[in-house]
């Protein structure tokens, strides 16, 4: 039975914390919004009503910055879903990719490895068992997905069939919503990183 054209699956980047402000690679660090980051994700509430909605499916990272994103942003019933988990950056925890790069040059999350870490294969696993598991609700509702920046880029690109890398190619702010779905039953990105456009979209 194919997928219905209309079925979405909907990427939710959690709002700004202190460190998103200072691009600072943030994974098992349990950080919580900052006063701003509280009204990007209140302020992505009509952005995800306009869309119209069949009965989503709400599944959120277990870090406090997606719970409390998906609450500001009107979602209900949600389910904490550990794959949905920022890439753990091991020993890079806390740093930026300039202060990484000052003893690895040109280091990218993307491309290189993390000391410590996760390996870009386990990311692209944990992606895949998402992806899988929001097509397999996609006949009867649409998914919702909270997370964080790096992971829910991975998850584009894996959606659209791209190694792990691709996700360099798509940029997504704090509060940024991303729309996969369908056309002509091909996996397609509908739209990308919307965002108030009146509010400070941090990195």
């Amino acid at each position: 039975m194919s997928i219905p054209e209309h079925a979405r699956v909907v990427l939710l980047r959690h709002g700004e914390t202190s460190w998103s402000t200072q691009r600072k690679h943030t994974g098992r660090t349990d950080l919580p919004l900052t006063a701003n980051g509280e009204r990007q994700a209140a302020a992505a509430r009509p952005l995800l009503a306009a869309l119209g909605l069949r009965y989503p499916l709400v599944r959120t990272s277990p870090r406090q910055r997606a719970r409390r994103t998906a609450e500001l942003a009107g979602l209900t019933d949600t389910t904490v879903d550990d794959d949905l988990a920022e890439w753990d950056y091991g020993d890079y925890e806390g740093r930026t990719t300039a202060d990484i790069r000052t003893t690895r040059p040109e280091w990218s999350i993307w491309t290189d490895t993390v000391p410590g870490g996760e390996s870009a294969q386990s990311v692209r696993a944990r992606a895949d068992r998402v992806l899988a598991a929001a097509d397999a609700a996609l006949l009867e509702r649409d998914v919702v997905l909270v997370g964080h920046g790096h992971f829910s880029r991975v998850l584009i690109a894996r959606w659209a069939r791209f190694d792990v890398c691709e996700g360099r190619r798509f940029a997504m702010s704090t509060a940024a919503i991303s729309v996969l779905g369908y056309e002509h039953e091909t996996r397609t990105i509908r739209a990308h990183n919307l965002v108030p456009t009146t509010l400070d979209a941090g990195a």
